[in-house]
């Protein structure tokens, strides 16, 4: 592969820098009440393109909690839920650790589709975020990924040639997304894999980390 210049690289949250797992809530709803969480995981999935919509930012934290506890009968309270709802995530701390070393030559922008929700319960936490310069969240964008829109935002946020950006995602369909608009990207499958990728691109050295 051809060596490249990049200047920015822009990661994935979920399944890259940490993992999430809706079971986590599924379980937790179900020692309160028996089934409750899986009556809240059939919803869910029933009416996924509801929570598609919250990632947008078309539907505010609100009305989504009220839609969440309607499909379990409004058996706990709003904030109950949002705390196990959101409260999913645990950290890929190897990935973590690349972040200190690409931070000295790289502009880091985070990219992700997520919730008001997922954010303040979940993932906001995290100590690592700091490394990043800019967070690009769908909510916010008001699109998610694959939608072009987002990454367009991840453009002007950078303002650096398609060319000179460095997208690392788990999803298939995002990276190449990212790729139609002339972007590199790395479908994330785990830490040596990606490690490797970032040698061949030249952006980690042996020596690193």
């Amino acid at each position: 592969m051809p060596e490249k210049k990049y200047s920015v690289i822009v990661f994935d949250l979920g399944k890259v820098l940490i993992n999430f797992d809706y079971d986590i809530a599924v379980n937790r709803f179900n020692k309160i009440e028996p089934n409750l969480g899986n009556d809240f995981l059939a919803h869910f999935k029933k009416y996924y393109d509801i929570h598609r919509e919250f990632e947008r930012g078309k539907i505010s934290t609100h009305d989504f909690i009220q839609f969440a506890l309607k499909g379990i009968n409004n058996k706990i309270d709003a904030d109950t839920f949002s705390k196990i709802y959101a409260d999913i995530f645990t950290a890929h701390d190897d990935v973590i650790s690349l972040l200190p070393t690409l931070k000295k030559n790289y502009m880091l922008i985070l990219l992700s589709n997520t919730d008001p929700l997922h954010k303040q319960y979940g993932w906001e936490k995290y100590e690592f975020l700091s490394y990043f310069d800019y967070k690009v969240l769908s909510f916010e964008a008001g699109s998610v990924k694959p939608e072009e829109k987002i990454y367009k935002q991840v453009e002007v946020t950078a303002n650096v040639p398609p060319q000179e950006l460095l997208y690392i995602d788990d999803i298939a369909e995002y990276t190449d997304a990212a790729k139609k608009l002339g972007w590199d990207a790395v479908q994330f499958l785990n830490y040596k894999q990606l490690v490797e990728e970032l040698k061949n691109r030249k952006v980690l050295t042996n020596g690193q980390p």
